[in-house]
């Protein structure tokens, strides 16, 4: 079974993800599918953590916390959140390889780059055999590749990336990665009463919008 991994380049929690992603793929089949995040939300209607003032900056302290933790490089790019059509449309437009994923990851989240622009993305567009990136992301299929993509992560259920979607399970964040481990040891390991019991817990309150 090909497992998919659901992720946008402005999440910093999928670039943290990817050492993991490579131990997965050593005995796991995975197909890097980028999406937009932001049509995700709007379509659940909930923001991201950078949207929210306070969890913005927590999130930033854990990403650089996880980071120094994991002995992962890591530099955020010049601002947060960012417009991440053109590199995802970069990554489309290369093929989808993992070559490609983390070429971007790395230039963005490693070494700290821009990424919103085609001229950001020269550099890249060079290593990945891409003369003229401007042309390449702008074409029809690229694009409509990317909003399949999104469509497709939504009717699947997901709701945030990174998402690691095997069969019917999803396993969203990166804090969710020892639980994969411990899926891929066991696939039964989550099939249990208790687990039963909650995934149908009734909702005792719901809020008004204000």
């Amino acid at each position: 079974m090909t497992a998919r991994w659901y992720f946008d380049f402005v999440s910093p929690f999928a670039y943290l993800q990817l050492p993991k992603l490579r131990e997965w793929r050593c005995s796991r089949q995975i197909e890097p599918v980028p999406v937009v995040l932001g049509a995700l939300l709007a379509h659940h209607g909930t923001l991201g953590p950078a949207e929210i003032p306070g969890r913005r900056e927590f999130t930033y302290r854990f990403v650089q916390w996880q980071a120094e933790r994991d002995g992962i490089a890591l530099r955020f790019p010049p601002a947060h959140p960012f417009n991440s059509l053109a590199a995802l449309r970069l990554c489309l437009a290369a093929g989808n390889s993992w070559d490609a994923v983390e070429l971007i990851f790395d230039r963005v989240w490693r070494d700290g780059n821009a990424c919103t622009a085609a001229r950001h993305l020269a550099p890249l567009g060079k290593a990945l055999g891409i003369s003229d990136v401007a042309a390449a992301i702008a074409t029809a299929e690229v694009k409509s590749a990317l909003r399949r993509n999104s469509d497709a992560a939504i009717a699947a259920g997901v709701f945030g990336v990174p998402t690691l979607q095997t069969g019917s399970e999803l396993f969203w964040g990166n804090d969710a990665s020892p639980m994969v481990d411990q899926w891929l040891a066991d696939p039964d390991r989550f099939a249990g009463r208790e687990y039963r019991r909650v995934a149908a817990l009734p909702i005792g309150v719901t809020r008004r919008p204000s």
